[in-house]
């Protein structure tokens, strides 16, 4: 674990409490509010070897080289049981487990979305858009950037997304939402550099003040990282991957941010996919640690009013395919983590686990849309109301799984 960085010791004063400005809009950071990361697997993670259903037969039957053992107590390799059917895969044990224990984590299985294209374009595109399948797509309004709209008329409003470039998600609203690739920060950009690129934008005014808030944004976070990066390169928790960014993440929406998104590439899993050990348990293991890490860098007090959603395109096939992976499939199971959750079990719609309840025979069905799982956390978190709603998720009924 990392010595724990107080960032308030390190920026007391004017300086901590000062609104940074984007696009000439000033944000106040949020000192007691609700914050909510949403965390998009790319690749279509395979929920069904992670929150697996190892208590039915058919799942050993369709996968004989990857499926996970039954629980085992007396074995630390075998999966956690967390009911009579599912199993928590063990690369999650010491990560997530302690969460599940202290009821602040809950996984919603048979999760997804209506789009069955089954293409990681279109449906990421359907998740970040939030707007109904089969209608026109209005690839400038994202539901994360109508959730910061809808925030920001009574609430402190702070987005960010965490990635290269900004993602379809917090695309459009009335402000710029500052973007940030964690993985690329190892030093702030020099004044001639900086003074260089906004130059090539100053005749865009709305990109111009974009880029320069850009800036400003990688500058604080450098300063207000530096010791966090250098306990990393002491060797106390591996500095590479989401392991290292989940704590940035959290040391920064501890007290800058509330509302952020943040993607991990690499979970197609075609070929070799592994079971209780290989490509994806190292996968998953590290995301795991990630999520601990960003729970220990909030800090309790704000752990308490966070959320932490997780959520992939589609699920895959139940079947193991002859190169022992899976293919793109449907139904998936979603996390919902936070530290004033009611968790500790396993949430939504749920049927048995067997051949004839498979999707198109293959894959997992959808008895809870994204939409309303979303729609029904936030609306409780942030007590929004029915037609704010609306404008969060068109045409979406909100699903309240008494997970606040």
């Amino acid at each position: 674990m990392y010595p724990h960085v107080h960032r308030r010791d390190l920026l007391k004063g004017a300086a901590a409490l000062a609104p940074v400005v984007v696009a000439g809009r000033a944000f106040a950071a949020p000192q007691a509010g609700s914050r909510l990361l949403v965390v998009f697997l790319r690749g279509a993670y395979d929920a069904a070897n992670v929150v697996a259903p190892t208590g039915s037969d058919f799942y050993h039957q369709a996968r004989p080289t990857i499926a996970l053992a039954r629980p085992d107590a007396a074995d630390p390799a075998a999966p956690v049981a967390l009911d009579a059917t599912w199993s928590l895969h063990p690369a999650l044990r010491d990560s997530l487990m302690p969460l599940w224990q202290a009821r602040q984590i809950a996984f919603v299985p048979f999760a997804g979305t209506d789009d069955m294209s089954r293409s990681h374009f279109e449906t990421q595109d359907t998740i970040e858009l939030g707007q109904p399948v089969g209608g026109h797509r209005d690839y400038g309004s994202g539901f994360m950037a109508r959730l910061a709209a809808v925030l920001g008329r009574g609430a402190a409003d702070r987005p960010i997304a965490f990635t290269d470039q900004l993602p379809l998600c917090f695309r459009g609203g009335s402000s710029p939402v500052p973007n940030l690739a964690l993985a690329s920060v190892g030093k702030p950009i020099d004044a001639r550099q900086a003074q260089l690129i906004e130059a090539m934008y100053r005749n865009d005014a709305l990109l111009g003040r974009s880029v320069h808030a850009g800036f400003d944004v990688r500058d604080t976070v450098y300063k207000a990282l530096a010791d966090e990066m250098t306990a990393a390169s002491r060797g106390a928790v591996s500095a590479k991957g989401f392991e290292l960014s989940a704590r940035r993440i959290g040391t920064l929406m501890r007290d800058q941010f509330n509302l952020a998104f943040v993607d991990v590439g690499g979970w197609d899993t075609h070929v070799n996919q592994g079971g209780a050990t290989g490509y994806l348990a190292d996968r998953i293991g590290a995301l795991g640690r990630g999520l601990a890490g960003f729970v220990a860098a909030i800090g309790p007090e704000a752990w308490r009013t966070t959320n932490v959603v997780v959520v992939s395109e589609f699920g895959r096939t139940f079947r193991e395919n002859g190169d022992k992976g899976t293919d793109h499939g449907h139904g998936s199971v979603y996390w919902v983590m936070g530290g004033g959750l009611s968790g500790g079990r396993l949430a939504g719609a749920q049927v048995a686990v067997s051949e004839a309840t498979l999707n198109q025979n293959r894959d997992l069905p959808v008895l809870t849309d994204y939409r309303s799982l979303i729609g029904g956390l936030v609306r409780r978190q942030f007590s929004l109301s029915g037609a704010q709603l609306d404008t969060l998720f068109p045409n979406a009924r909100p699903d309240d799984l008494k997970l606040i």
